[in-house]
């Protein structure tokens, strides 16, 4: 007897929907085809150990599993419960007249129970967009993919469950979430928050501008100035997430596992690896690709601590992604790519020692020293980052001070109204939502200069000897700080402050 149960596969961050055929015939053999990896291929013990346990068996026949399309590679245990169904259905040990109208999916432990699975949000959209009547699955997985509308989602905790719900028409509890409450949640309460920053003025200030324009941003500073701490409350102070990025963001978190007993995503990411991390952890990849760190960033902030500290070779495959804002990785057999639009934050020492430029330590390293850990970081890489940060250490009188900072709530309020005047200045543009992302042509549309403000950024670019991506970068600064004043064009106060913020380009920092 032929059954067809359908399961499905995450390639990137999108679905394709596997065909589960199960035939039980005359003879003896158990044979799974259709490029299954190893996990599937050891889905009968699993299978077995739980059908035994819950009161069913697989039958002492023939019996041929075939996920089609046969040519398209499928890896992960969650299609034992999708193959166990097939073969109770197949071998008539159950009814199942409507299990074609489900798309099934998840891990069996030995004692029939599910567990989690990756890719439910992407899944359950394109069970959506195919017409499926719904999508059954771990309960720990429900929430995510009950997202999608139109689509009946049953979360449930042991394969009996659904046994019952095929075979005895026992109703499954479907899970029904209110997306929009789930995205409205407030966020008014931050768990970091830069009222709690003392001092550091110039430094939040300069966190703003980046908030407001989604600019790229490296701090430089001695040892405790404060650097991660100031990095960890960026996501407070950006606007709030579009549904459309919320769903964007929850997709990719989804297909790499990390949404469990959760909805929609309403905070922005804020992933800070380890400097020993690997070019593939970073970027994405591996034999089956998997999102890496920059795309669990997107729609968030990427922030990398002590940046010399991290191999170059780690450094260097971050440039394109930083242009593109999306990292494509091909194999022989497909391509796959994964979206990464996300905000750079990195800092460093300004010396090995910590403490160059420093007047009240003395200076440890040498000048050899001091080029070598600085050559770590490539020029084309700080090209990419727009604002370069000197952050001092704070004063005992600042730090004992009762006085509380600007909330960040009210910091995202002049960001959230300066990110309205550049949707509005980039209505009609594909893919340019804020300042950041403008290339060279728009740059010379939008950012205009009177001659006052030219002559003063020639002299600056004679100076500092800035290269053209340089240029380009002051020029989206003064963009963005114009903004937060509510201005219509860029002056020349705009152009100076911003290129304060090229502190690298400075003589004395790199050669």
């Amino acid at each position: 007897m032929l059954k067809k149960v359908y399961g499905s596969a995450v390639f990137g961050v999108e679905a394709t929907t596997i065909t589960c055929e199960v035939n039980v015939d005359t003879g003896v053999g158990y044979h799974l085809v259709g490029l299954p990896d190893n996990a599937i291929k050891e889905s009968n013990y699993r299978i077995a150990a739980a059908l035994l346990n819950n009161g069913y068996r697989i039958p002492g026949k023939k019996i041929t599993l075939n996920l089609a399309p046969a040519d398209l590679r499928k890896e992960g245990s969650a299609y034992d419960l999708t193959l166990a169904l097939g073969i109770l259905s197949a071998s008539g040990q159950i009814k199942s007249e409507n299990i074609e109208k489900y798309i099934i999916m998840g891990e069996l432990s030995l004692d029939g129970s599910l567990q989690p699975i990756k890719g439910a949000l992407p899944i359950a959209i394109k069970a959506q967009e195919e017409g499926f009547e719904g999508f059954i699955l771990p309960k720990v997985n429900a929430k995510e993919a009950a997202i999608v509308s139109d689509l009946k989602v049953y979360g449930v905790e042991n394969i009996s469950e659904v046994i019952a719900f095929f075979d005895k028409g026992q109703a499954l509890e479907q899970t029904i979430i209110d997306t929009r409450e789930e995205f409205y949640r407030s966020l008014d309460f931050p768990e970091f928050d830069f009222s709690d920053v003392k001092g550091q003025e110039s430094i939040k200030r300069c966190m703003e501008i980046a908030a407001a324009g989604g600019h790229n941003i490296i701090l430089i500073g001695p040892p405790g100035a404060g650097k991660t701490m100031l990095a960890k409350r960026l996501p407070s102070i950006l606007p709030p997430m579009t549904m459309h990025e919320a769903l964007e963001t929850t997709k990719i978190h989804s297909v790499v596992g990390k949404i469990k007993n959760m909805g929609l995503m309403s905070q922005r990411p804020f992933r800070a690896p380890h400097h020993t991390i690997s070019d593939v952890a970073l970027v994405g990849g591996g034999a089956y690709p998997q999102p890496g760190e920059i795309s669990l960033s997107h729609n968030g902030v990427l922030f990398l601590d002590e940046l010399p500290e991290f191999k170059r070779s780690v450094l260097e495959v971050m440039r394109q992604p930083l242009e593109d804002r999306e990292v494509t990785i091909s194999r022989a057999r497909f391509t796959v790519t994964y979206p990464s639009s996300f905000m750079l934050v990195a800092s460093m020492n300004p010396s090995p020692g910590g403490y160059f430029n420093d007047p009240d330590a003395p200076v440890t390293s040498s000048p050899a020293e001091m080029q070598r850990y600085l050559s770590k970081i490539s020029g084309p890489l700080l090209d990419r980052i727009d604002l370069h940060i000197e952050v001092t250490p704070v004063p005992f009188e600042k730090l004992s001070e009762d006085r509380k900072g600007e909330s960040s709530v009210e910091i995202r309020k002049r960001v959230t109204a300066a990110r309205e005047v550049q949707t509005k200045r980039f209505n009609g543009l594909d893919n340019v939502h804020y300042n950041a992302q403008m290339n060279t042509k728009q740059i010379r549309e939008f950012c205009k200069l009177d001659g006052a403000s030219k002559e003063l950024l020639k002299n600056a670019m004679e100076r500092l000897n800035l290269s053209a991506r340089a240029y380009d970068r002051i020029l989206k600064v003064a963009r963005t700080i114009a903004d937060l004043d509510k201005a219509a064009d860029i002056s020349g106060n705009h152009i100076a402050e911003a290129i304060q913020y090229r502190s690298l380009d400075r003589e004395g920092w790199l050669g």
